[in-house]
């Protein structure tokens, strides 16, 4: 059986294997969030809704967790083609 989404995704940030988009670091910064609450919000978090892009049908996740603070964020994320994760953007929920 695959690896659930999940899995998938924090195997990509255990790895290191994940980018962060400009937005996303922006409203990280905006929120006083680092890259390790965004790597908790991942660790901790579930997917709590699955969104597919209209144009280009690819498939995003909203991961809903804490952050080291215990705060609630949100991230939305998705796996690239090539298996590396994009985090698209994150803030305070």
């Amino acid at each position: 059986m695959p690896p659930s989404t999940i899995v998938r995704i924090r195997e990509c940030v255990r790895s290191l294997n994940y980018a962060v988009s400009i937005h996303a670091a922006e409203e990280l910064d905006d929120d006083n969030l680092t890259i390790f609450d965004l790597e908790n919000i991942i660790f901790k978090g579930e997917i709590i809704e699955r969104q597919r892009d209209a144009r280009i049908r690819e498939l995003k996740c909203v991961v809903r967790g804490l952050t080291l603070e215990e705060r609630q964020a949100e991230a939305i994320v998705k796996i690239g083609p090539l298996g590396n994760l994009f985090v698209i953007t994150a803030y305070l929920a």
